[in-house]
């Protein structure tokens, strides 16, 4: 009798935990939590110690893995910041919205050009703007500022459903550190130059002619060839002796406040306005969007951090990122706000493997992953770090390999805010709620498209019964020098053109097997070759039947330098200031 008893309590008892577990769960998952989103810019998967790195010091995204969900197959949806950053904000492929491109200018190149996310996408900002949030982005932007005005500010982050913006509406450069080698489209300012030496050289030679009688000609001719190599000249000299006040600027919501921007205070800058932002918005719910400027060249790293690592200036800015992602956790705890805030840590993209100087790599490491930034399809430019957090909501120390996109952000964070999904588009994210609670073994992707640009280059396939995952390549960018593994005479590979190869049959992988992409299958190694391309083909007819067109947002008119466009806080063309004072 006393062990039919003890047996019936013990009953009771484990119906009660987990009917208390369940209730805990739901009542959890019932209420907004706080949304803490950190996206680096160039960040390679191999740059951070959880995913395998054991000499560049991390330990505050280590402790988020630890803490959370890692994954193992997250993929970026470009392998370039501007295109892919549109398709995290919108959940869809960038083709979708006009940011991909069909010319060599894949991202924007000014805070003056007319191009940018378009005001009718609606970012996941906006849909949790309407579930009451309050929304904030600290750091980089990169999808354009104005359209026709100076001031319409159509591209903006508040018309996207951010009510505060603190940061740069560009991105960094080397152009941003005086003592930097350029960086912005070298190519076209070298042309520029060459074509106003040889038009003012014709200019000379002309009127020294003219003079002494030896070419008869009018001086009318004279005058418009001195006009035409005038304009050659201003437009060689505006897009390379003011880019730093062109496009390395500060705003804070509408208002520019340094311009141009002194890296030396940035760091702190930025941390302390995500600091700050936190704390105003402790009673919640927020989202928070920190957007680094880390890792991209120039690499600039305050004195703290200087020749610490052991891999030099990139280690250095790598190590002063996880700080920063450190504070603004602790920020998190001192508030309280830990256990109710899910929390997101991704790069954009690969890293950068043509930044170098001299010997040394100013890039990031994409570890055993084929390529890097602006490769196409490659892994190395498209798999990166994807690190949860939610105390009590999402299973500590999880590891989850199955293919997963950072347009999955998009349904998951409108899932989470209570909102509903736009019902009169495509939206290719999927919500991973599921996933990373276990709930779901598989990841709800079957197919996921791979463009440069606007150009397929490949497609990944993950057949789910099999646990295969194919990926057929069917154009992939000439490596210079030949099997060098990246585009180091051009600084970053192209989409299309002499710089590509098409492949017909496509190269066909399978990532289960070899996720380094070294060994291409064949119809004599592989027997499900013909049905592998037969079923991917398929795929990307019914992908394309998808599309509609729309306005190209990088388009050569869009990303050209508009002088009527150009933020500035002061009078144009003399554009400087700095509002920020000794704030730090």
């Amino acid at each position: 009798v006393i062990l039919l008893c003890f047996r019936r309590c013990l009953l009771m008892a484990l119906t009660l935990c987990l009917f208390w577990n369940m209730f805990g769960l739901s009542a959890a998952m019932d209420s907004k939590p706080n949304i803490l989103l950190f996206l680096a810019d160039d960040l390679g998967i191999g740059d951070i110690g959880c995913y395998g790195n054991k000499t560049i010091r991390t330990p505050n995204i280590d402790r988020l893995a630890r803490e959370g969900v890692k994954l193992t197959q997250h993929i970026a949806t470009a392998p370039l910041c501007t295109p892919s950053r549109a398709a995290f904000l919108t959940g869809r492929y960038p083709i979708r919205s006009g940011m991909a491109s069909s010319n060599r200018y894949r991202a924007l190149q000014w805070n003056a050009g007319s191009g940018g996310l378009p005001a009718n996408e609606t970012t996941f900002a906006r849909l949790l703007q309407q579930q009451g949030y309050t929304t904030g982005l600290i750091g980089k932007w990169h999808q354009g500022v104005n359209c026709e005005s100076f001031n319409d500010h159509c591209h903006h982050p508040l018309n996207h459903g951010f009510d505060y913006f603190y940061g740069m509406p560009f991105t960094l450069l080397n152009n941003c550190q005086e003592n930097k080698p350029p960086e912005l489209d070298v190519a076209l300012q070298a042309k520029l130059w060459l074509y106003s030496q040889i038009i003012i050289l014709a200019v000379l030679t002309l009127a020294a002619g003219k003079l002494i009688g030896l070419i008869p000609i009018r001086w009318k001719i004279i005058a418009c060839f001195t006009f035409v190599g005038s304009l050659f000249f201003i437009s060689w000299y505006s897009s390379y002796g003011f880019v730093r006040y062109w496009n390395c600027i500060l705003m804070r919501n509408h208002d520019v406040t340094e311009q141009p921007m002194r890296l030396e205070k940035i760091a702190s800058l930025m941390l302390k306005e995500a600091v700050s932002f936190i704390k105003r918005n402790k009673h919640g719910p927020f989202l928070l969007l920190v957007s680094f400027l880390h890792v991209h060249t120039p690499l600039f790293t305050t004195a703290k951090f200087l020749g610490k690592s052991h891999h030099g200036l990139y280690g250095d800015n790598v190590e002063e990122m996880d700080w920063m992602v450190g504070k603004i956790l602790d920020s998190l705890d001192k508030q309280g706000l830990q256990n109710h805030t899910f929390t997101y840590f991704a790069s954009d993209h690969g890293g950068h493997l043509e930044a170098q100087d001299g010997s040394a790599q100013l890039g990031g490491w994409n570890g055993i992953y084929k390529g890097g930034k602006g490769m196409g399809g490659w892994e190395g430019g498209i798999r990166v770090p994807g690190v949860f957090r939610w105390p009590g909501v999402l299973p500590a120390g999880t590891v989850i390999d199955e293919p997963t996109s950072l347009m999955d952000i998009y349904p998951t964070v409108v899932h989470l805010a209570g909102g509903i999904l736009p019902q009169d588009r495509v939206i290719d994210g999927r919500n991973l709620v599921p996933l990373l609670q276990g709930r779901a073994q598989k990841s709800e992707h079957e197919f996921l498209f791979h463009y440069c640009g606007s150009y397929l280059h490949a497609v990944r396939w993950h057949q789910k019964d099999s646990g295969a995952i194919w990926k057929a390549h069917y154009v992939t960018p000439v490596f210079h020098p030949p099997g060098a593994g990246a585009c180091y005479g051009k600084g970053i590979c192209p989409c299309f053109g002499e710089g590509v190869t098409h492949h017909d049959p496509p190269l066909l992988f399978d990532l289960s097997r070899d996720p380094s992409e070294g060994k291409p299958l064949s119809p004599d190694t592989e027997p499900l070759f013909d049905t592998v391309i037969r079923k991917i083909g398929r795929a990307i007819e019914e992908h394309r039947r998808t599309l509609t067109p729309v306005p190209e947002q990088l388009s050569v008119y869009n990303v050209v330098w508009k002088p009527w466009l150009q933020p500035c806080c002061g009078t144009f063309p003399f554009c400087w200031c700095d509002k920020e004072g000794d704030s730090t």
